[in-house]
């Protein structure tokens, strides 16, 4: 746990990149840096369900039949989650959000709690870089075009939340083709006072969507 002197004052936070950035190891290196819950919606999901509670059901039911979870049952997840006593000082997200209906029900969501977002980080890695760390998986579904129909997907999804983070100001966009210590430590660096938020543009969109294009 990071000590409190050293504690940048960012402590609620969302990660969000593309397939294959990192996102996963730089929050569980984060949350102990900071002190501060690592909170991944897919693992809040499966606690949902097995915790047995009324929203855990409905979930179970969703998720057996197949079904993708809508925007309005997650919504009920992040919310529960992020009214834990545990979050109160701080939060990092890992999945959510990952629409731009998604962010502004999350800043509704905080806004009802008396909270607000302090920064999203975004990973930025090259298309290449991306379609290399995926396929060496060596799953089927890892095959390099299926990889490249993947990143496409995440475009359409991830190209507004930057310009949405961006035009508020909250957007920290961090080279994520370093070593993991590195990444870490552009990530703790940029939450520092005094260093400016990247102001993307709506029309904006890091480099490896734009190769995408």
């Amino acid at each position: 746990m990071a000590d409190a002197a050293e504690r940048p004052p960012a402590t609620r936070l969302l990660l969000f990149g593309p397939p294959g950035a990192g996102k996963g190891t730089q929050a569980a290196l984060l949350a102990q840096r900071l002190g501060i819950p690592a909170i991944s919606t897919g693992e809040e999901l499966r606690q949902a369900v097995a915790g047995g509670t009324e929203l855990g059901r409905r979930v179970g039911s969703i998720i057996a039949g197949g079904a993708l979870v809508d925007d309005a049952t997650m919504a009920e997840v992040v919310r529960e989650r992020l009214a834990q006593a545990d979050a109160r000082v701080g939060f990092l997200l890992d999945g959510y959000p990952r629409t731009l209906a998604q962010a502004e029900t999350l800043e509704e969501i905080l806004r009802r709690q008396g909270q607000a977002l302090d920064a999203a980080i975004f990973l930025e890695v090259p298309e290449d870089e991306l379609v290399r760390r995926l396929s060496g998986r060596q799953r089927a579904d890892d095959r390099k075009e299926v990889v490249r129909e993947r990143l496409h997907v995440y475009e359409k999804k991830t190209a507004p939340l930057v310009g949405y983070y961006g035009q508020r100001g909250l957007l920290r966009q961090i080279d994520g083709n370093q070593a993991v210590p590195e990444v870490a430590e552009a990530i703790l660096a940029a939450l520092r006072p005094g260093r400016a938020p990247n102001r993307a543009r709506s029309a904006d969109a890091p480099s490896f969507l734009r190769s995408l294009s």
